[in-house]
């Protein structure tokens, strides 16, 4: 049984090598896009309300409301990039249920890309919300010599993240596999239908997650001005 799709090599030139891992990855960029194109092409403020639309308004409503809960600030500007997070790993989990397809979340690397892209945003917003020199102060607070103990916080949340989703989502296929080669019926079927929900589960923890440790880095000075106050 193979634990990860890094480990199948579908190409190989020298040292450059296509394993399934990029080929899934790409997969689901691919749905994505055209999904997003499909989705939105014909919209237009003020169209006539459809299914589609609803559906999408529906799930932008509920991102926006799950940010601003979890950031207590306007979620414009965290929508993209906590969006993306959500849906890329939503989807990558759900396509499971095709048969053949293994979630290139089931791969650290995949993982571990999606956490360094959260560990490169919080200083991002962080930065771009209070300037460079108002976000480094958090790293000195209360003494300076607190700054060691922050940078090696803020390293191990990042390989948190990555672990902890690699290992839900490879758990959970070790365990389609070994029920498949006992019951080949019933209870494959019954666990994919809960991989599924655990998967969509994962999404929606890595987005939070990936929410509080941002809003964390940008909340800092509205407290401060609100003591002030």
């Amino acid at each position: 049984m193979e634990l990860s799709p890094d480990s199948t090599i579908l190409w190989q030139w020298g040292p450059v090598r296509l394993n399934a891992t990029i080929v899934y990855t790409w997969t689901v960029m691919a749905v994505l896009s055209a999904s997003s194109w499909l989705a939105t092409r014909r919209l237009a403020e003020g169209g006539k309300t459809s299914r589609r639309r609803n559906l999408l308004e529906t799930l932008v409503t509920f991102l926006n409301d799950q940010i601003r809960a979890t950031s207590r600030q306007e979620p414009g500007r965290f929508l993209p990039f906590i969006g993306t997070l959500f849906l890329f790993i939503a989807v990558s989990n759900s396509l499971e249920i095709i048969p053949g397809f293994h979630p290139p979340t089931g791969s650290i690397s995949t993982t571990a890309a999606l956490a360094i892209c959260v560990f490169v945003a919080v200083p991002f917003y962080g930065v771009l919300q209070k300037g460079v020199l108002g976000y480094l102060k958090h790293y000195v607070k209360p003494s300076v010599f607190m700054a060691p103990f922050e940078i090696i916080g803020e390293f191990s949340r990042t390989l948190a993240l990555a672990v902890r989703l690699y290992g839900n989502i490879m758990s959970g296929s070790i365990i389609v596999g070994i029920l498949l080669s006992i019951a080949p019926l019933f209870f494959p079927i019954v666990m994919q239908v809960l991989g599924l929900l655990i998967g969509l589960i994962q999404a929606y923890i890595f987005a939070v997650l990936a929410m509080v440790y941002i809003a964390s880095a940008t909340s800092v000075q509205k407290r401060e001005e609100e003591k002030k106050d």
